[in-house]
């Protein structure tokens, strides 16, 4: 039988009142999805009165219709066993079959999702050192499993139609006293807006902030991802250099004083690591207040800090109501999880509300459910420990083990949150030529170079430690020494 999704489900056009035939209608559809292959060759018609009722005509416009295709040897009868496609097609109707080649469809492909874009997006690999992973220990993967039973066995109305599209109320109201406890964001339920991850939360910011034209704040190094999005806006963007205290706020003002918003990572720099003092956090909030510009603070991974007092958040210093404040749980669960937030100033909820609605009406309601039981029962805070005592581990591990058999190749920056450790080359070796290099030899590396968009690029390789356990650390740390060695 012809493909079930399209004879049941094809929307058949049958106008009684025009002056094409409705057998001649029929031949069409039936010709059009042959040589569109949606049928394809030896595939069993339906009996003439099925189709006849599918269609909603009289039997005899299907037999006159099956006539014409088997007149062009489109279609052919089986004694006894049925009508089918013929397997040999005339060449005027392979001919339309043919897909589209690179010749036939131009389109000038946007400059942000050029450059090998398509293949790092959708790029998966587990072998040390990828950058993005997480953990998810027995304990915590079999309360997952049994949380995840309940809510489908507790499926209910607020599943079976369109709910809030901030996100539950339960939810929002479980992340926001996180949030004042773990991260002191100052904040009510209502302004929390659950999204699929911080990617989301930060396009939402772009969507309602920034127009074509308008000036960003964007760190250099930075986050490729929030730059390509701020490009397909058609943001100016404004680099701005990274020290060891943080996004230098004087250069900023000097380059771009009128900015409509800066995009940072205050907590935990992307890719450098390091964390902005607390004068430049004052400086920089000082400049959004009095240029009634906007500060978009990702806090990625807010919840891994291994020494010390946790960071207080940018947002919790904020009191001109400038900052929008991202967070993620895809970092503290797993990125299959795609779930994350946004804490937007109560002037700007309605229209981030809105934005949300238009572009991905509502968070999936089945993982809501999940995931407030996981947060509300205590599993999220007892999972945050067993994680970051495993993290530590593995993060010292991979130091230890580079310093003792690379350090006159490598400056190892040990971090006190994240989860990745960045490795800055000596030697004026090139991390860009390293990385296929060390991909061949079974161990992933992350140029730190290509992050960088106006200032003088740091070869640097970025080593994710997370998810990885010290077993099988040690052995690629040992390897990506002896590579080093080798050149």
């Amino acid at each position: 039988m012809p493909r079930a999704s399209w004879i049941d489900h094809h929307p058949w056009i049958v106008d009684r009142t025009g002056d094409v035939p409705l057998y001649r209608q029929v031949y069409q559809q039936l010709r059009d999805a042959i040589a569109n292959g949606a049928i394809s060759p030896g595939d069993r018609l339906p009996s003439t009165r099925r189709l006849a009722e599918t269609v909603g005509v009289a039997r005899a416009v299907i037999v006159t219709a099956f006539e014409l295709l088997l007149a062009e040897n489109v279609i052919a009868g089986k004694v006894g066993s049925g009508t089918y496609v013929a397997d040999d097609l005339p060449h005027d109707l392979t001919r339309r079959r043919r897909r589209p080649s690179k010749s036939d469809v131009k389109f000038d492909v946007p400059p942000h999702l050029r450059d090998g874009f398509l293949e790092h997006a959708t790029a998966h690999d587990d072998r040390p050192f990828a950058t993005g992973r997480t953990l998810l220990d027995p304990r915590s993967a079999k309360v997952w499993r049994r949380l995840t039973q309940r809510a489908v066995r507790d499926i209910g109305p607020i599943h079976l139609g369109y709910a809030d599209p901030r996100g539950a109320a339960d939810l929002r109201s479980a992340i926001c006293t996180y949030l004042r406890t773990a991260r002191g964001v100052r904040a009510e339920p209502d302004q929390v807006i659950v999204t699929t991850g911080a990617q989301q939360a930060v396009d939402l910011a772009i969507r309602v902030l920034m127009r074509p034209g308008d000036e960003a704040w964007v760190e250099d190094p930075g986050y490729p991802l929030t730059t390509r999005a701020l490009q397909a806006a058609h943001v100016r963007l404004k680099p701005i250099a990274v020290d060891a205290y943080g996004i230098d706020v004087a250069e900023g003002i000097r380059r771009a004083a009128k900015a409509r918003a800066a995009f940072v990572t205050p907590s935990h720099q992307f890719p450098t690591g390091v964390v902005m003092s607390l004068s430049r956090r004052l400086e920089l909030l000082a400049w959004a207040r009095e240029r009634k510009s906007w500060i978009i603070e990702d806090d990625y991974v807010s919840e891994y800090r291994y020494s010390g007092k946790p960071l207080s958040s940018l947002q919790g210093l904020d009191d001109a109501g400038r900052v929008i404040y991202v967070g993620t749980l895809n970092k503290a669960l797993f990125p299959g999880l795609r779930m994350g937030y946004l804490v937007a100033p109560p002037e700007l909820v309605a229209a981030m509300v809105g934005t949300r609605y238009l572009t991905d009406r509502q968070p999936a309601s089945l993982t809501q459910a999940m995931v407030t039981a996981f947060i509300s029962e205590g599993h999220f805070a007892t999972h945050l420990r067993r994680t970051r005592a495993a993290y530590a581990e593995q993060r010292d591990t991979l130091a230890d083990t580079l310093k003792a058999h690379a350090n006159d190749l490598l400056d190892v920056r040990v971090p006190d949150q994240g989860l990745h450790l960045v490795a800055y080359l000596k030697r004026h070796r090139s991390d860009i030529r390293l990385e296929p290099i060390a991909r061949q030899s079974g161990i992933i590396v992350r140029a730190m170079s290509r992050l960088y968009l106006a200032g003088t690029p740091r070869q640097a390789l970025m080593l994710g430690f997370s998810g990885f356990p010290p077993e099988s650390l040690r052995p690629a740390a040992k390897k990506l020494a002896a590579l080093l060695h080798s050149l």
